[in-house]
């Protein structure tokens, strides 16, 4: 992801940095300086981010087990030396060609299908909102590139909102999982009665088998590393989607959609959904998002929840199609993995 005028590793580096992971902010742009690293890590997949295949690819293989003076910089593994102190770059270069029979077909083969449980903060303000506005029928849930699907069961998930060290709401408290989320700004978004669920599906091009130990441990490398209470949430959140299992269709997600929202009973309200997904879709994708959603939203309201990068904030919108038309409301600010919100709407 990029804001399009900027380089690339120099974006990702500021951006890490941004949001939280100086080990991640170095790496990177270090990376955007060495001409091989930057080769190697451009045989991702047509539209996949270069800078997660590879520290993805050389996190997963630590993870794994892999031996090596570089995890003295990755809490993940038992690290404890912070790069703030420490240049990690010299170590991770040789860490990668000392193993690139294993870091190349990663980097070529894998895709960042992220899942952060710390987005369903964000999700339970927005899916109230479009409850409100749906006159409390049920929603049926499409989601657009699930990964996992762990975020298909966003309302198994309670959040607790503070705010300068003091608890300012909660919604689920007595749920399995809680994700905590600071406030910003003066506003708090809604944490009333949740809505009801009349349905859930993801559409995904790239379904994560989570019985799969190399597709489960590849999730877990899209972590950063120093970030290591993301990663037991993770954990604790696959075992909760284990007790569910949403289903999950593969393919095109453009392709899938209309039937899956002409599958949407009458009594129920069609809401699609996305976060930080829809970056990786062509103009032209975007644009036949826009016109599937328009038409569906002749027969009848549809709204689509998104929380997408919009070139210098993170941001979750609301967007209800009916009619032909097209209203979008912006709800919130937010940090990318949902450790802050600053409501707007």
């Amino acid at each position: 992801m990029s804001d399009g005028r900027r380089d690339y590793w120099e974006f990702f580096a500021d951006d890490a940095r941004r949001t939280g992971s100086l080990l991640y902010a170095r790496l990177a742009a270090a990376i955007g300086k060495d001409a091989e690293l930057k080769a190697l890590a451009a045989r991702a997949k047509a539209g996949q981010p270069h800078a997660n295949l590879i520290l993805g690819a050389v996190h997963y293989l630590l993870l794994r087990g892999a031996d090596d003076p570089l995890k003295r910089f990755y809490p993940s593994v038992g690290g404890t030396v912070s790069a703030e102190g420490e240049d990690p770059f010299p170590d991770f270069r040789a860490f990668v060609f000392r193993h690139l029979d294993q870091v190349e077909p990663l980097i070529a083969t894998r895709v960042t299908n992220t899942n952060e449980i710390g987005r369903s903060a964000l999700l339970h303000p927005g899916f109230r909102v479009i409850a409100n506005d749906a006159a409390a029928l049920p929603l049926s849930l499409i989601e657009i590139g699930p990964s996992a699907g762990l975020n298909l069961i966003w309302d198994r998930y309670g959040v607790r909102y503070h705010k300068d060290g003091a608890t300012v709401a909660t919604i689920g408290p007595d749920a399995p999982l809680i994700v905590e989320c600071e406030l910003r700004g003066d506003k708090v978004p809604p944490t009333g009665l949740g809505p009801k669920i009349g349905g859930r599906v993801g559409l995904e091009l790239n379904p994560v088998d989570l019985s799969n130990r190399d597709d489960r441990d590849w999730l877990r490398a899209l972590i950063w590393p120093d970030q290591v209470l993301r990663l037991k949430r993770l954990d604790r959140a696959i075992e909760l989607f284990a007790r569910e299992m949403p289903e999950i269709r593969a393919g095109d997600a453009l392709a899938l959609l209309p039937d899956a929202l002409a599958g949407v009973p009458r009594d129920q309200a069609p809401v699609v959904y996305h976060t930080i997904a829809v970056y990786q879709f062509s103009r032209e994708m975007r644009e036949a998002l826009e016109s599937i959603l328009t038409v569906a939203g002749l027969r009848r309201p549809v709204w689509r929840l998104a929380f997408e990068y919009d070139g210098s904030l993170y941001v979750l919108s609301v967007i209800r199609y009916q009619d032909g038309t097209r209203q979008e409301t912006r709800l919130a600010s937010c940090h990318p993995h949902g450790t802050w919100i600053e409501w707007l709407a």
